[in-house]
């Protein structure tokens, strides 16, 4: 399989990255060969591609930047996905488009279907939103894969941040009012790779709209307190983790106090893995380096 993937030096393009082998071939155009932020370029690039599918995994992903940085985000997490699913109808080639459950206001009371009604609340949302209708609007044979509370080894995350933190600080106050899923990027990667398989060996599969996270549910605090617990003896000093409400610690965009995402017709159809977050928080702590725990 042939595949062109966007956002190969984000946390979950190199982790697809690490999939790349004799069965398949990844090309990931850096910004010098592909910017994003000017998207009229996006056609002519994806014309002159040889690939099977497409793997959108770039986006403008700073929620707070956003508010302020609302065109620049327009441009990265809309305008730029419509006109990739432009380019991958034109070349006749799927696409997998990766969103977020910061789509949705938080208000439901239970996880998020596919086809729940969406109601982002900030810039960073309503931008991915737009995205999505962008992608549909194509005549593109695409899966829009809905996602949260991404972490993992590479980039920044919110795990790397409380490690740093936790080095650093005695107590961390954590927002203990907003509920989720942390989804490892290594299990996102896996996900988005099946679905792409997919979609190049079923041409009857037409795609929509999907959920992936890893299982289970916790808060901001859940999540804090168990980095630290299971970094364990790894760690030089263990802080105490304080929970908070989300009004102790305000922030220029609004976030989703409940975005659990309901993942069951994902795994149903495409036939993938749904580690338990807090497994898949292990394995991804044992990749990390030694100097990340400050032992």
């Amino acid at each position: 399989m042939r595949l062109l993937l966007l956002g190969g030096t984000g946390q979950l393009g190199r982790e697809i990255m690490l999939h790349a082998g004799p069965d398949l071939s990844i090309a990931a155009p850096t910004r010098r060969d592909l910017d994003l932020a000017q998207p009229e370029t996006i056609a002519a690039y994806v014309a002159a591609q040889d690939v099977d599918v497409i793997v959108n995994a770039a986006a403008y992903t700073a929620v707070d930047k956003a508010e302020s940085e609302r065109d620049l985000a327009v441009v990265l997490n809309a305008e730029a996905p419509g006109r990739l699913a432009a380019a991958a109808a034109a070349k006749g080639v799927p696409l997998v488009h990766v969103s977020t459950d910061y789509v949705f206001d938080g208000t439901k009371g239970a996880p998020y279907l596919p086809t729940d009604p969406v109601a982002p609340l900030g810039v960073y949302g309503a931008s991915k939103e737009a995205g999505e209708q962008a992608v549909r609007a194509s005549s593109a044979r695409t899966v829009i894969l809905r996602t949260a509370w991404v972490y993992g080894p590479f980039g920044g995350n919110f795990m790397k941040t409380m490690l740093r933190l936790g080095r650093e600080r005695d107590v961390l106050r954590v927002v203990d009012d907003q509920r989720g899923t942390p989804t490892s990027s290594a299990d996102l990667a896996a996900a988005s790779l099946a679905i792409a398989a997919r979609l190049v060996n079923d041409p009857d599969d037409h795609g929509g709209t999907f959920h992936f996270t890893d299982a289970g549910e916790t808060t901001w605090c859940g999540f804090a307190r168990a980095i630290f617990e299971i970094a364990g003896p790894r760690l030089a000093k263990t802080p105490e983790v304080v929970a908070i409400a989300t009004a102790d610690y305000p922030t220029p965009a609004r976030r989703p106090a409940d975005s659990r995402l309901d993942s069951t017709s994902t795994i149903a159809r495409y036939q993938m893995a749904q580690p338990d977050w807090r497994a898949a928080l292990a394995a991804v702590l044992d990749r990390l380096p030694e100097e990340v725990f400050g032992s």
